[in-house]
């Protein structure tokens, strides 16, 4: 008898496209929930399923009905990784039914096929970082910055209140903090600084990184958690084949760089030398920019994950090295 399937949400996105691609490598049998055209018109992701293709794809907007039709057993997890990510999206309404409410229908539908369902969240749940970055928190205490994190706040709250009357079999989310890597050049705006960073040095030769507004912190040492991809499936993965306690966890590295970091860490990866220029930061954002962000990963080392996570040098390195394999193949 074969092995039931696992449903991965956002399957031609980022983080989900690299989920799906490493559980196929895995020979996990993989149904893919995006939106079918994306497959093939964003050639990372088509990149990454080349020769290795999921045993089905689901349109997102069909998912629902499909999963209607499925029976107890028949699938063997939900892995919802799946959103709108734009953080400069400021329509509540959209962020309410594309995030929160599609999450809380998936969380039934796994509570119904009792399939484990492992989510994502985001770190933008916990806003300023005015009171702190701590997983065990209270979700409702937190207090997002826009709509984005509000969405994936809610879902949190109800995940740990009202969820729990009817929940899956083993269940975990995931607050991702600033993640990078190879698979996000669709993004584009919102693709990471680093990805950025690639380009302007290609382009123009130098980076550009917004002047801090508090004298406190000087240009360029504003400061992100900034976490590889590689780590964040491999954290994805050791909860979904060694299983971690129900609850919600940080997926960051727990040490905090500079702006200033990342850019060398560019320039370093590109064989070149480091030329930064500062810019005013948008007055429209300004009010909402992050000074700080830095995980707070004691939940999830104690729940027993004890890799190291890989530096930003190494990191963007390697995934330099890896953008410029795939360009040279598409050519």
């Amino acid at each position: 008898m074969s092995a039931p399937r696992l449903i991965v949400t956002g399957a031609a996105g980022f983080i989900g496209a690299r989920l799906a691609a490493s559980l196929i490598a895995g020979e996990e049998r993989v149904v893919a929930a995006d939106a079918p055209g994306h497959f093939d018109a964003r050639p990372e992701i088509a990149s990454l399923y080349e020769g290795n293709p999921p045993e089905e794809i689901v349109d997102r907007e069909e998912l629902h009905r499909w999963l209607g039709a499925q029976r107890p057993g028949a699938i063997g997890g939900i892995l919802h990784m799946g959103a709108c990510t734009d953080t400069t999206n400021f329509d509540e309404a959209y962020m309410e039914r594309m995030n929160t409410a599609y999450s809380r229908e998936l969380w039934a539908y796994a509570a119904r096929l009792k399939a484990p369902f492992l989510y994502a969240s985001s770190a933008a749940v916990y806003g300023d970082g005015g009171r702190g970055y701590d997983d065990q928190a209270p979700a409702e205490s937190l207090v997002p910055l826009n709509p984005y994190g509000r969405s994936k706040q809610r879902f949190d709250a109800w995940v740990l209140g009202e969820g729990q009357r009817s929940r899956p079999p083993r269940w975990a989310g995931f607050r991702f903090f600033n993640v990078y890597g190879f698979g996000e050049t669709h993004k584009g705006k919102m693709a990471s600084v680093l990805r950025q960073a690639f380009d302007q040095i290609r382009d123009r030769g130098d980076v550009r990184l917004f002047r801090s507004q508090k004298e406190e912190v000087a240009d360029g040492h504003q400061k992100r958690d900034f976490v590889f991809v590689d780590d964040v499936v491999d954290v994805l993965l050791h909860a979904w084949r060694r299983g971690l306690p129900d609850g919600i966890y940080n997926v960051g590295t727990g040490r905090a760089r500079t702006f200033l970091d990342l850019a060398r860490a560019a320039f370093g990866a590109l064989g070149r030398e480091p030329k930064v220029a500062f810019i005013d930061i948008p007055p429209q954002i300004r009010e909402r920019y992050q000074y700080f962000t830095e995980a707070k990963m004691d939940r999830l080392r104690g729940a027993g994950y004890r890799r190291p996570f890989t530096p930003v040098e190494e990191g963007a390195r390697r995934y330099w090295a890896r953008l410029r394999a795939a360009t040279a193949i598409s050519r």
